[in-house]
């Protein structure tokens, strides 16, 4: 269960099974058992042979003390806080007084370690790094962090609208059909700019939004734009930043079709490879490299709002392959959570796949 800080932002127990909290538990861990060492040994052979010791013992305490807060994590974590945080300190106290019952017998010929010992250094360490963690999610709940989300996304709005509305005017007279279609696209993407900075979508959700903006970049570039989907593993209800692929496919469509007299095709895969979600976008590599370095802009803007939102368990990586430029991202594969059909976000939908301009 989450609790709300004096900024009314919810703060809840870190995600235990999340890279970035394990590396901050691991490496505090490790600092903490060095710093005890150094204020006891009497120089610095003593300080490796004992640290080299202890840590013999500390690794495996320490593996299966984050094996157990990750299995215990999704109840903690829909404890109420107070409760939560007691058990998750006792629990990360409890798993390595455990280990050193059973490992001090092995390691009596090398090391002294005492079940008491381990206790009192375990304590002070897992209240430490709760504390730190609580402290973070407050650093990175406040206004301050809503506000770099909201300009993050504002940097996409006007990639696209500008085009997209002089495409709209040129079919008003011409094809009011297709000029209306393009217009509830339009509405489709502006809900969307307009939305929440902070709030994960479905990916199906932003697929369609991704869909909505190919449809209108259709109406300009018409046949030079070719677009394949490969979405037959795509788990739909993961949760993603929104705004994340269209400006993946935005800057596909300026770097790598329109350079090219002939245009090209911009390829999506979509699909979940155990706890992962991974989205793979590829478009033509122009010659012209110097129009194509804009791109680093848009990929530095998602980067950040990936850290933002996952903090080390998400990657961007880009890679050039051949003729093609490839950008994929990796984040962790997390579900929506069921809610009543009221509270959902509105979103126009559509068929099974996109319509195509009528």
């Amino acid at each position: 269960m989450k609790r709300r800080n004096h900024n009314n932002r919810e703060v809840e127990l870190p995600n235990f099974c999340h890279l970035g909290v394990n590396l901050r538990i691991a490496l505090t861990a490790e600092a903490a058992l060095a710093a005890s060492v150094a204020a006891r040994a009497a120089d610095v052979a003593a300080f490796g042979a004992e640290f080299v010791a202890l840590s013999a013992f500390a690794q495996p305490a320490l593996l299966l003390t984050l094996l157990a807060l990750c299995g215990a994590g999704p109840w903690l974590r829909s404890q109420p806080y107070r409760r939560g945080l007691l058990l998750a300190l006792g629990l990360g106290a409890a798993v390595p007084f455990l280990v050193a019952l059973w490992l001090a017998p092995m390691l009596a010929g090398s090391v002294q370690v005492s079940p008491l010992g381990v206790l009192a250094f375990a304590l002070p360490v897992g209240g430490g790094l709760l504390g730190y963690f609580n402290l973070r999610a407050r650093a990175l709940s406040p206004a301050v962090t809503e506000a770099r989300l909201q300009a993050l996304q504002a940097r996409i709005r006007p990639h696209f609208l500008f085009n997209s509305l002089n495409a709209v005017l040129a079919l008003v007279r011409n094809d009011p059909q297709r000029a209306e279609h393009a217009l509830e696209n339009m509405a489709d993407l502006f809900r969307a700019l307009m939305g929440n900075a902070r709030q994960l979508v479905p990916l199906e959700d932003e697929v369609a939004l991704t869909r909505a903006y190919l449809e209108l970049e259709q109406l300009r570039l018409g046949d030079r734009l070719r677009v394949v989907w490969h979405t037959g593993k795509m788990p739909a209800d993961a949760l993603i930043p929104q705004l994340v692929i269209q400006p993946l496919v935005e800057n596909a469509v300026y770097h790598g079709i329109e350079p090219l007299a002939d245009g090209g095709e911009i390829s999506l895969n979509l699909y979940r490879s155990v706890d992962k979600v991974h989205i793979v976008v590829r478009n033509p590599l122009a010659s012209d490299g110097s129009h194509h370095r804009g791109n680093r802009i848009a990929l530095a803007n998602i980067r950040e709002r990936l850290l933002l939102h996952f903090d080390l368990d998400a990657q961007l990586k880009l890679k050039p392959l051949g003729s093609v430029y490839q950008v994929h991202i990796v984040i962790p594969y997390t579900r929506e959570r069921t809610q009543p059909a009221a509270a959902r976000p509105h979103r126009r939908r559509r068929g099974a796949g996109s319509r195509a301009p009528r």
